[in-house]
């Protein structure tokens, strides 16, 4: 059966259109502050609601019903995060910044992916209304992977972002009305949030669009700032209230519905939550130890860098507050270990994810219990539900294919002439979306403007292809997909 185009076109088209509708946004901004950038927003929404509306009246003109299966959601879920960096990159190009396509595309892919890699220099001084532009594309980013996840990336039977952990035999009609219902629920808890940490934000000292624009990219740990400092242009009350809406947007959100059912204590009685806590615990305190022991750091001041600092990097969101890149080669090490480990399935964060090392960790131990117990009968179970072999197959196919991925972008990127730290930290950097790299060019205290343009496109591939969490963006390059 041929592709049916026709509801990829719907779903394209109504994405322009939210998208278009979304740039009106920071448009009766500039208008309120005068800004200059109100031209750039009015052509920008007025090609992308076009591009929008086309789409839809081409797909409603060929008749008949369609219905979206398996192959035209694939389809449309890469297609519309490919087509909505393009249209979100319009405002960059068109305004004051004067963006080259390239670092418009870079700029808007990582805006959209929750990656927060910038080729943008001179951050403080930028229009209220880009500023609030690139927030905003953190934002629908984070909701967008998170509604994606409900809706599509569940076909992928546990191989992707799922919000609800069903063996593959619990995938199909009767799950549907509760995945609705589920989505739905977000929408209110997802704004919710961001409206209480701009809040907090504005309490610790930032100003309304600091704050609103923080708050955004703080839950969806997208890491866009309003200054080329970072968190680092604001007081330690910015940095904890940061920290608390990193860790919400790293965290399962579906849990975020079940204290309304079954109490407050239940989003701790997620096993995925508990060790992704842990692990931000002893990544904190060994990097505080590190940076008391061997740079002879205060330990008040040790604490809060390495807290900030590891959240931000396990949350994969990229805010930073200073040059963590001069604390050393330990430090160093273990950044590059948390970028490529992320945050919890079914959130904002990218990274490999912590449920699929939890899957890892007990398949290698019965692994071991059955060398010294041959005849012995084991089972995964986590949160108190077996885990199945195709599921432990699926998610070793996965790590598999993950760390190839980083593999190979590192030596795209080291064929356009960039060094070893820089391709290897590039590579894990864009695949988890998780934005700043090590070494001087990419590390928190430079930006990706200096990198080759042929980099730049092999690192927007890699945040396309680590969002969609790999398999959704392979599976188009394989001919079954096209023959079935």
């Amino acid at each position: 059966m041929l592709l049916d185009f026709r509801p990829v076109l719907v779903v394209n088209g109504f994405v322009l259109l939210i998208l278009a509708a979304a740039m009106i946004v920071p448009l009766g901004v500039d208008w309120a502050v005068g800004g200059g950038e109100s031209a750039a927003f009015l052509l920008a929404i007025a090609v992308t609601g076009f591009a929008g509306a086309t789409f839809i009246l081409a797909a409603r003109s060929g008749g008949g019903r369609s219905r979206l299966h398996s192959r035209e959601a694939f389809f449309a879920t890469v297609t519309s995060w490919v087509l909505g960096g393009i249209f979100a990159s319009l405002p960059l190009m068109f305004g004051s910044l004067h963006l080259h396509i390239v670092d418009a595309l870079f700029e808007s892919v990582s805006g959209l992916t929750t990656t927060g890699a910038t080729v943008i220099t001179g951050l403080d001084g930028a229009p209220a209304a880009q500023l609030l532009w690139r927030a905003l594309l953190n934002w629908l980013g984070g909701i967008g992977i998170i509604l994606t996840a409900v809706a599509v990336l569940p076909l992928l039977r546990i191989g992707g972002m799922q919000l609800f952990r069903l063996d593959s035999s619990e995938v199909g009609e009767a799950t549907i009305p509760r995945l609705s219902q589920q989505g739905r629920g977000l929408l209110i808890v997802y704004p919710a949030f961001t409206a209480v940490l701009a809040v907090a934000f504005a309490i610790s000292g930032m100003n309304a669009l600091e704050s609103v624009c923080h708050a955004m990219s703080a839950l969806s740990t997208g890491g866009f700032s309003t200054s080329d400092q970072s968190l680092g242009h604001f007081g330690d009350g910015a940095h904890w209230v940061a920290v608390v809406g990193m860790i919400a947007g790293a965290i399962t959100f579906s849990l975020y519905l079940e204290p309304l059912r079954r109490g407050p204590t239940t989003i701790f009685a997620d096993s995925q939550v508990r060790r992704f806590l842990i692990l931000i615990a002893t990544f904190s305190l060994l990097l505080a130890l590190w940076n008391w022991g061997s740079r002879g750091m205060a330990v008040g001041p040790a604490l809060r860098l390495s807290i900030f600092n590891t959240v931000s990097i396990l949350t994969t969101t990229g805010f930073h507050s200073g040059d963590y890149d001069a604390w050393g080669g330990f430090a160093q090490v273990a950044f590059f270990v948390m970028a490529l480990i992320g945050g919890c399935t079914g959130s904002a964060a990218g990274g490999i994810k912590v449920f699929r090392f939890e899957v890892l960790l007990a398949s290698a131990s019965i692994h071991l219990k059955r060398l010294l117990h041959p005849h012995g009968m084991f089972a995964i179970e986590l949160n108190k539900r077996r885990i199945t072999d195709p599921v432990v197959r699926s998610v070793m196919s996965f790590v598999m294919l993950y760390l190839t991925s980083v593999s190979l972008l590192a030596l795209a990127l080291a064929v356009t002439g960039l060094d070893a730290t820089t391709s290897l930290s590039g590579a894990a950097a864009a695949l988890g979306n998780v934005g700043p790299g090590l070494g001087h060019l990419i590390g928190p205290a430079g930006s990706y403007h200096a990198v080759p343009v042929a980099a730049k496109w092999i690192l927007i591939a890699g945040m396309i292809l680590g969002r969609l969490e790999l398999a959704t963006v392979i599976v188009l390059f394989t001919p079954t997909f096209w023959r079935s």
